[in-house]
């Protein structure tokens, strides 16, 4: 081989594999929204073989994307190149029929060859096949050769959740991970949660001076997703928010009027301040809704993303008195026990940081006008269908479906539990805070603005 080729003795190709020009038209078609399937059918390949091509590349196609470069010899130029050697042509001719330098060819009947006969024998799919295995460069990942800053990386992805004394949390048990997303609506386990952008740029932070502790979001998602990088464990991708196995395409992922809303409610008469976020003090709540009517609601504070959960307990006799129409709430989200739950809520932070609070058109608030006269926060109302105008909110609830996925019951976390998915929020790295947390933002304004009496945020 050695003295046929000037290579080594090289790996038996078996049947040629499907070209990396078919995979490449495979994710053009993938990036217009279809299916593997679908894609796999386009290109003329098996569905078992797109599959496996999505799911081997954790559906992030790379360097398969952008086309190959034309100083490389193509596939119908190897066709070209061999019809015309079984006719006899010389390698000159051969050059000039195909554009290419004499030099050029010469190599490619030589070093491209097949050699399974003893002899050189040129076959165009061989020929490629080798072209595509030499090409490669195989860069060891840096979480790999970096072993404390993949500990930082896991430790962060993973991790344990822990109260304000420092108790760890346990949360529920996990189902077993089987290389798919996520258990449709079942338990998830808490962790730190922190997402691949927010440990990147934390980096920075926590290591100003170590430029080996640096690594981009993308690496940390391609070491997830990708089966052949092997520097996380695969088992990681459960632990992110929205718990994918495979990235999802960009292309395939991509009301009734209510009595208790007037126009003087309305959220375009809320205050102008309050919109640009300049203040703390402007709030959104909505409600996460789980299993057997159970929730629990969420506050977030527009400025500063500082969040409070609200526990809704069950009340007294909830799944024995039977259920009546106009009867009373006892789910624990009815509009009496609703705004007393926030106004117990509201006592626990300093009176300037309530200004207004801006609600979804859900009935559990319609007794908001009691709540604004004995609290002082005035309640604002989105439109309908207009969840963007709730969108600090919307994102947080997206957050905190990670401790309470749909579809669990709700009601059997403690205040305390609660109240720990809460904290653990609030010390998390937000991009849109400069990778501050949100207590620290918070407490950074009321430490600029410290009356006697008046604590800080933990």
């Amino acid at each position: 081989m050695q003295k046929l080729t000037g290579r080594g003795a090289m790996r038996s190709p078996g049947a040629p594999s499907l070209r990396r020009e078919v995979e490449r038209q495979f994710w053009k078609q993938i990036a217009t929204g279809i299916t593997s399937e679908k894609a796999a059918e386009a290109v003329g390949v098996s569905q078992p073989v797109g599959t496996r091509w999505f799911r081997h590349r954790g559906g992030m196609p790379l360097f398969m994307s952008k086309p190959v470069s034309a100083r490389y010899l193509s596939f119908s130029e190897r066709e070209e190149i061999a019809l015309l050697r079984a006719q006899d042509v010389g390698v000159r001719e051969i050059a000039r029929v195909i554009g290419r330098s004499p030099s050029t060819v010469s190599r490619e009947l030589t070093r491209n060859a097949a050699t399974r006969g003893g002899k050189l024998e040129y076959r165009a799919s061989v020929a490629q096949w080798k072209s595509e295995l030499m090409a490669r460069r195989p860069k060891p990942a840096k979480l790999v050769t970096n072993p404390r800053l993949r500990q930082y990386v896991q430790d962060r992805l993973e991790g344990k959740i822990h109260d304000a004394q420092g108790r760890e949390v346990a949360g529920p048990r996990q189902a077993a991970f089987i290389g798919r997303n996520k258990p449709h609506r079942g338990d998830r386990k808490w962790v730190n949660g922190w997402s691949p952008e927010q440990i990147a740029n934390r980096l920075q932070v926590d290591f100003p001076d170590d430029h080996s502790m640096r690594i981009s979001h993308e690496a940390i998602y391609q070491a997830l997703y990708i089966q052949g990088r092997g520097a996380l464990k695969r088992e990681l991708v459960s632990y992110l928010r929205m718990g994918r196995a495979l990235r999802v395409p960009r292309a395939r992922a991509q009301a009734k009027a209510w009595a208790h809303v007037s126009e003087e409610v309305m959220i375009s008469s809320r205050p102008a301040e309050a919109e640009d976020r300049a203040v703390p003090g402007h709030w959104e709540g909505d409600l996460i809704i789980g299993l057997d009517r159970s929730a629990i609601g969420t506050l977030v504070e527009r400025s500063s993303r500082f969040t409070m959960l609200v526990h809704l307990p069950r009340e007294a006799g909830y799944g024995l008195i039977p259920r009546t129409k106009n009867g009373p709430a006892l789910a624990g989200y009815g509009a009496i026990t609703m705004a007393n739950a926030l106004k117990r809520t509201v006592t626990t932070l300093p009176a300037q940081l309530w200004q207004s609070l801006t609600w979804d058109r859900g009935k559990e608030l319609s007794d908001h006008a009691r709540f604004t006269i004995e609290s002082g926060v005035r309640v604002f109302f989105a439109d309908p269908h207009s969840p963007w105008q709730r969108g600090t909110n919307e994102n947080t609830n997206g957050l905190l479906r990670q401790y309470f996925p749909k579809g669990t019951d709700l009601s059997r976390w403690s205040e305390q539990e609660i109240q720990a998915v809460a904290r653990t929020l609030n010390n998390r790295p937000r991009k849109t805070l400069g990778w501050k947390t949100p207590a620290e933002t918070l407490n950074e304004y009321l430490k600029s603005v410290r009356q006697p009496g008046v604590a800080t945020t933990g």
